[in-house]
């Protein structure tokens, strides 16, 4: 929901939108099959994990940028004929890939911030920039969701097979195997466990 959500909710993607997503974990990666579904044009999957790259292209990114590789800001821009995505979700909750957000986007576009923050984080951005970029700076608290509007929506869209859940389910395990999936999660070698209780 968060990601989805962020994507459709909170950042309004429309049909033929650019998108630039940061960060492509779960939440990352469902924004993007959120773009996908609202009919962006342009899917750009930004982390500096090849192999969460690779998800993200299965999800429905049309570009990837591995950010240890090339600046995303800079391949942002380019993808999107030096304008700027039209709507940026920063999905790590870090203040170095909200500022990439920020300046990768069109200068009438939307940040959308649904990774989630530590409290002691700050971030310091010129005040004028703020100003002479204009669009929106939001903030998705669970991809803005109404659950009595927006899951049954998700289910119909799964039954009509638009929406591939399977594809975010990396692998099934029991629950003595919790702790080594956390650590795969952390690691990139998988998107999501599923436990199942036997």
């Amino acid at each position: 929901m968060a990601g989805l959500g962020a994507a459709i909710n909170t950042g309004g993607v429309t049909r033929g939108d650019s998108v630039a997503v940061i960060g492509c974990g779960g939440v990352g990666d469902a924004a993007i099959a959120g773009a996908r579904l609202a009919g962006a044009k342009t899917i750009i999957a930004v982390d500096v994990d090849d192999a969460k790259l690779e998800f993200a292209t299965e999800l429905g990114a049309t570009h990837t940028v591995n950010a240890k590789k090339s600046d995303p800001v800079e391949a942002i821009q380019e993808l999107t004929d030096n304008f700027g995505a039209d709507v940026v979700i920063e999905a790590v909750g870090h203040p170095e890939t909200y500022k990439q957000a920020f300046y990768a986007r069109d200068l009438a576009g939307t940040v959308v911030l649904v990774g989630v923050p530590t409290p002691e984080m700050t971030l310091e951005l010129p005040l004028l920039d703020i100003f002479g970029h204009g669009g929106a700076l939001k903030s998705s608290w669970y991809g803005d969701c109404l659950p009595e509007r927006d899951f049954p929506m998700y289910v119909d869209l799964y039954q009509q097979g638009r929406l591939p859940l399977e594809k975010f389910v990396t692998e099934r395990i029991g629950i003595d195997d919790v702790d080594a999936a956390f650590d795969k999660m952390g690691d990139g070698t998988v998107l999501r466990s599923v436990v199942e209780m036997k």
